[in-house]
């Protein structure tokens, strides 16, 4: 099936890929935008295109300007991710260029690269920004339950250099560039793992008390801001899924990893008194209205953390033989002992 994919005037935010009824009901409204599917060489005015023959607008587009190098606040940084479910990524920094990493997310770095700790998000650093700036982000950060500190990484000598960070807990690390995002992403606490330097580290403040009491995470979310790449972790796998104006998704509390400022986050009751009690499910479930993108995490680390602290053993005791009947003669056959 054809995708179709749209970006306005005078912006670097992409639409889709939508399908060919949604691309034609897009096209009635938004006659100047350029479009792109698979096929064509480049992308074209909605009303130049034979597909979109009803939309006559003839106002003349305007191409959506290229950031410039020197409009660009963050270090553009090369990345690669390697690994399935234990991943780390590997940056390469030019000289003088920066990375930015939470505390203990470090797995390995080149010589030229020094290490430095700076107080809040590294975002003022030098002569750019005072104390109070300084003061200001490092108190986001803990909120969101990070470190006052932010460690980073600059190739302070010649050619190419690297710097690798590792994931806490299996899963997957998530490449994003913010401009491409509209400049803002939403995320779980703790999911911020690496970036560019000029990245900022914020807070979301989740307005609607009973989604800061149930929607999983908290009144206080991470509020990444920029132009530059960043790094984030997910437990287990990621589904992307994007979201028309008015379509709404309902997701379980805890696998709600990220997603755009323009979708709104909601929480209502899973059903009836029955559900609740034995629905496995909790008694809330997260909403999400688009229009924007969403990322939802498979394993959410409280889950995983559940069901390891509901399989150690009880009291001091030992386990229970993964459920076997035979319990500590099970052990004593199966070979699985701790003497």
């Amino acid at each position: 099936m054809t995708q179709w994919y749209f970006v306005s005037p005078g912006s670097t935010q992409r639409i889709g890929p939508l399908d060919p009824d949604a691309a034609q009901a897009h096209a009635r409204s938004h006659s100047n935008d350029l479009c792109w599917r698979e096929g064509l060489s480049g992308w074209q005015v909605v009303k130049s295109m034979p597909e979109f023959a009803d939309a006559v607008d003839t106002t003349p587009p305007v191409l959506p300007p290229l950031p410039s190098p020197a409009s660009r606040r963050s270090d553009d940084i090369d990345y690669r991710i390697v690994g399935n479910d234990m991943q780390f990524v590997e940056v390469e920094l030019d000289p003088g260029e920066s990375a930015i990493a939470e505390a203990g997310a470090l797995m390995f770095k080149d010589a030229s690269v020094q290490m430095d700790t700076v107080f809040g998000d590294g975002r003022h650093t030098g002569q750019g920004g005072g104390f109070m700036d300084k003061l200001m982000s490092a108190g986001k950060r803990v909120l969101t339950g990070e470190s006052l500190f932010t460690t980073m990484f600059t190739h302070t000598g010649s050619g190419k250099a690297k710097v690798a960070f590792a994931a806490p807990y299996p899963g997957t690390v998530l490449a994003m560039k913010l401009d491409e995002h509209g400049g803002r992403l939403i995320c779980q606490k703790d999911s911020f793992l690496a970036g560019a330097r000029g990245v900022s580290v914020g807070v979301f403040f989740q307005r609607k008390i009973l989604t800061g009491l149930f929607g999983g995470e908290g009144f206080i979310m991470q509020k990444l801001e920029g132009d530059g790449w960043v790094f984030v972790h997910a437990g287990g796998t990621v589904v992307e899924r994007e979201l028309r104006a008015g379509e709404r998704l309902d997701v379980d509390t805890g696998c709600v990893m990220a997603f755009h400022d323009t979708v709104s986050m909601d929480v209502k009751a899973v059903g009836g008194i029955k559900s609740m009690l034995f629905g496995g499910e909790g008694v809330f479930l997260a909403t999400l209205a688009g229009p924007g993108k969403v990322w939802l995490q498979s394993l959410p680390f409280s889950r995983m953390a559940g069901r390891m602290l509901a399989a150690a053993p009880q009291g001091g005791g030992q386990n229970r033989g993964e459920g076997s009947v035979l319990g500590g003669l099970g052990r004593i056959l199966d070979g699985d002992n701790s003497f």
